[in-house]
């Protein structure tokens, strides 16, 4: 395989968001055999199981087939209340669904969770961690990415801050060969 597809997840639905910025950073400072595809989640219907039917609604039928095209994922997400934003939980929901056909299972995964505040995202990095064991996705353990204080972090032009950059290149390279090691 020499060019993986890789999907990005981007958990907060503000146009101009950091998690935004911080998946426009990615492209910039991933490898150059990695070609990342933010997929949108915004107009996802809540899953519900009576929707379920032989004509789902198109936005899930839109996401299914986006997802199943990567290779591996990245989900980029803020904090809300501890945990995900409601818009990535059901993004996960939507993909898991209908039972036995899941876009996930086997996709490798990697998680960058962000936030203004000091504690860069912990308890949502770590809940999604959770539905990702779950859904079958091997997931980047090390280094891990909390990006505190992201608002200072970012860069218009060159997508992160220097330090930053380097730092979530490094992220990428490693994401690269893990990815490549676990892909089923």
């Amino acid at each position: 395989m020499s060019k993986l597809n890789v999907a990005v997840l981007v958990g907060s639905l503000r146009k101009e968001s950091f998690s935004s910025q911080v998946a426009n950073g990615l492209k910039i400072v991933a490898p150059d055999d990695m070609a990342l595809t933010i997929v949108e989640i915004g107009d996802l219907p809540f899953y519900n199981p009576d929707l379920e039917t032989d004509t789902p609604p198109q936005p899930w039928v839109r996401f299914r087939a986006e997802i199943a095209k990567a290779d591996v994922v990245i989900f980029v997400t803020p904090e809300y209340n501890r945990s995900v934003p409601a818009a990535l939980k059901n993004a996960l929901d939507v993909g898991s669904r209908p039972y036995g056909k899941s876009v996930w299972g086997g996709k490798p995964a990697a998680v960058v969770s962000s936030s203004p505040g000091n504690i860069s995202g912990f308890g949502a990095n770590h809940h999604l961690r959770q539905s990702l064991v779950f859904l079958d996705m091997p997931t980047l353990q090390q280094p891990e990415a909390y990006l505190a204080q992201v608002d200072k972090l970012l860069d218009t032009k060159a997508g992160f801050v220097a330090d930053t950059a380097k730092f979530m290149g490094m992220f990428m390279k490693t994401f690269d060969t893990f990815a490549r090691k676990n892909i089923g």
